[in-house]
């Protein structure tokens, strides 16, 4: 059954109950406009935002003194407060010395997943139940939300199945708070390269894996056709993976299969995201015709021309180099010299940078804790990105990328009230994207000052 047609969740009275109760209970709650909408209850009247600047995303400047009018679930102005002429009954609030700005963006993360310093990947597959599992999504998109990352792209639920559809679900019917989610499902491996295993483990044990294995056209194509046909928003695809000797990373599919995952996913209405790491790997992708690249760590001048060409996105997760130099490498940040790895990341992006490759903010946030991905605009800017960019790149780069430029990443007119706020002008400093302290999604008001 296509679960996007079957019926809607009711709101009986007695359920509103309980949704407000276990909302009220969770660590933090959440703010009372967002109570309302749970309850089904739209907002009693418009609002004006009255911040010190905005950065709207739409010319990349920072606006002194503008006024931002929001009416049900979306922005119906944004200009200086002398030309702003809100509604009589409209409801003020302040956000003095805070920037106002599109709620920000993540297009790449594993809400099924934590760190890894506190519980190895193979150990979380394997002996962290689903529903545990499910449990502590339902706490990371909270997080991400209240850090003001309002949309996710989740690419591989790592073998929670289709459970990611049952969190988007929850969180569009105000089950529970988090962000816009957009999801990939199981992702598609080819057979025997991805884990758990099967190297280290004995010949005889059936394991579990991550992501749905596939080998030849025909199982391919049933794989897309499954994850579409369950839900899925996106489609990825492990275009390389460590599986050649001592781990080493190495292409996975042939050109042939990654060109029918593709002229399938997209018949169905699906863009294909690819994890991929060598440069065969990602040249294979691109000529294949995916919409977006996924890492891209040991990505050449030639390929990041090529993806340029070809309007290919790249998500760079700096971030989760980061956290895999720390876990495994024993970097400790600012105490000890940048990692081989984690240098070869960085000259990767300033390469993408250098050759006007679409870059989004993709952190792989999962690996790290949920709630932090603003570590990951920092070292874009790290990394070469002005303050500026990074901002673009989490929200109208962002949006454009996963086809929703005329719904969300932008404050004007029309668009849907997704923004927040924070301390200071982090189009100045980035790391005052730190400190959000209010969120608005939808026109709800989830953190407030």
């Amino acid at each position: 059954m296509d679960v996007r047609r079957q019926p809607r969740f009711l709101l009986t009275p007695a359920r509103c109950r309980v949704i407000l109760a276990g909302l009220l209970l969770l660590p933090g709650g959440v703010g009372e406009a967002a109570e309302e909408q749970a309850a089904g209850q739209p907002e009693k009247n418009p609002l004006v935002l009255v911040p010190e600047r905005v950065f709207d995303a739409v010319d990349g400047l920072v606006h002194e003194g503008w006024t931002v009018v929001v009416t049900g679930q979306k922005i119906t102005a944004a200009g200086p407060k002398a030309t702003v002429q809100p509604p009589a009954n409209a409801a003020t609030i302040q956000l003095p010395g805070m920037t106002l700005l599109p709620g920000l963006m993540d297009i790449h993360s594993h809400i099924f997943l934590h760190p890894y310093n506190e519980a190895l990947w193979n150990d979380q597959v394997l002996k962290e139940p689903v529903a545990y599992r499910s449990v502590e999504a339902v706490n990371h998109v909270k997080a991400t939300l209240m850090a003001g990352f309002t949309l996710l792209r989740d690419l591989g639920t790592e073998g929670a199945g289709f459970s990611d559809l049952a969190i988007k679900r929850a969180i569009e019917e105000g089950l529970i708070p988090g962000p816009r989610l957009l999801t990939a499902t199981k992702a598609i491996v080819a057979t025997a390269s991805y884990g758990p295993g099967p190297l280290g483990f004995a010949e005889n044990v059936n394991l579990p894996k991550g992501a749905q294995e596939a080998s030849g056209v025909p199982e391919i194509l049933k794989a897309v056709r499954e994850q579409a046909g369950a839900g899925a928003d996106w489609i990825k695809v492990y275009a390389d993976y460590g599986r050649g000797s001592h781990g080493k990373e190495e292409p996975t599919f042939s050109s042939e299969e990654l060109r029918a995952l593709v002229e399938e996913a997209h018949l169905a209405g699906r863009p294909v995201a690819a994890h991929a790491m060598t440069p065969e790997g990602m040249r294979r992708a691109i000529l294949a015709g995916v919409d977006t690249i996924e890492h891209g760590y040991s990505g050449t001048e030639d390929v990041f021309k090529l993806m340029a060409s070809k309007g290919v996105a790249f998500l760079p997760t700096l971030t989760a180099a980061e956290a895999y130099a720390e876990y495994f490498h024993g970097y400790k940040p600012g105490t000890s010299p940048m990692p081989a790895q984690l240098e070869r990341a960085l000259e990767s992006f300033k390469l993408a940078l250098d050759n006007k490759v679409i870059i989004g903010v993709g952190s792989d946030v999962g690996v790290f804790a949920h709630g932090t991905n603003y570590r990951e605009l920092e070292w874009m800017v790290r990394g070469g990105m002005t303050p500026v960019q990074a901002l673009l790149a989490a929200t109208a780069v962002s949006a454009k990328i996963v086809r929703m430029e005329d719904k969300v990443g932008r404050i004007k007119p029309d668009m849907l009230a997704d923004v927040v706020a924070c301390s200071g002008d982090p189009t100045k400093d980035i790391q005052a994207l730190r400190s959000v302290s209010f969120v608005m999604k939808d026109g709800a008001i989830y953190k407030k000052p």
